[in-house]
């Protein structure tokens, strides 16, 4: 299984560890681009547009002088960096050991910076719109979505099943097409958009602390126990079933 997540927004800066390494990052075919993106924010975060050219609020100071040292900032592992309510409500510190391993195997964050990490590869906390556009480079959701077919492609095995739990933002960057799209499932949270990233962080809990269903039916009755699931198929071929949960009170 593939599960898929958004970045958060809320990032806490490590107090020590070392420098990022490319090199050592989960999918290193997209190691070329990583290495421009880094260069280029951490250059134009000194700027004095720095905030205009980056889509970055001018208030978030402090995110923009973290640009400013991505490649000699101390790094923990993305499961820590990312503190968001997502990440707050997944708590991969809480899991057992399996469930740990499943989560460092399975989840997949997709990241304006990083094209796409795992849970386990350390980086720096960082501040990127991925909607941006960056002088020699391009939009980087166009840019992303070039490269990551190539990764992600590769990280969805036969017949299994892709949880997609992303913002339409980062969903646009790429997209599990031909077999892949047969098993994607779009987790979406009806009614509650405050509280949609806290469902989906607990139904990537739920999800790591058992073996994987292997059919989005199979994934509805293993949520159900406790969530209110219900299943849509697909309108057309190529494109996600739809998967609305709400945690059971």
């Amino acid at each position: 299984m593939l599960i898929l997540l958004p970045p958060s927004e809320g990032k806490t800066s490590p107090r020590r560890g070392r420098a990022l390494d490319l090199g050592s990052l989960s999918f290193p075919e997209l190691t070329p681009l990583r290495e421009s993106v880094v260069e280029t924010v951490e250059r134009l975060s000194g700027e004095p547009d720095a905030a205009r050219v980056l889509e970055i609020n001018p208030n978030l100071v402090a995110d923009l002088e973290r640009n400013t040292v991505l490649r000699s900032a101390p790094t923990a592992t993305a499961s820590h960096v990312y503190t968001g309510v997502l990440y707050q409500a997944l708590d991969v510190d809480s899991l057992d050991a399996a469930s740990k391993r499943r989560a460092n195997r399975w989840v997949v964050v997709v990241s304006a910076l990083f094209g796409a990490l795992r849970l386990a590869d350390r980086v720096p906390a960082y501040r990127v719109n991925i909607c941006s556009t960056l002088p020699g480079i391009g939009y980087l959701s166009h840019e992303w979505r070039q490269e990551l077919p190539s990764a992600l492609d590769a990280a969805v095995k036969p017949r299994e099943l892709v949880v997609d739990c992303r913002s339409s933002t980062y969903a646009a960057v790429w997209r599990p097409t031909g077999e892949r799209a047969e098993r994607w499932v779009h987790v979406t949270v009806p009614g509650a958009s405050h509280t949609a990233k806290h469902t989906r962080g607990l139904v990537t809990r739920e999800l790591v602390q058992a073996e994987a269903p292997r059919t989005p039916h199979a994934l509805a009755e293993r949520l159900s126990e406790r969530f209110d699931v219900e299943l849509t198929p697909p309108p057309r071929p190529g494109r996600p079933w739809q998967l609305a949960t709400t945690p059971k009170a």
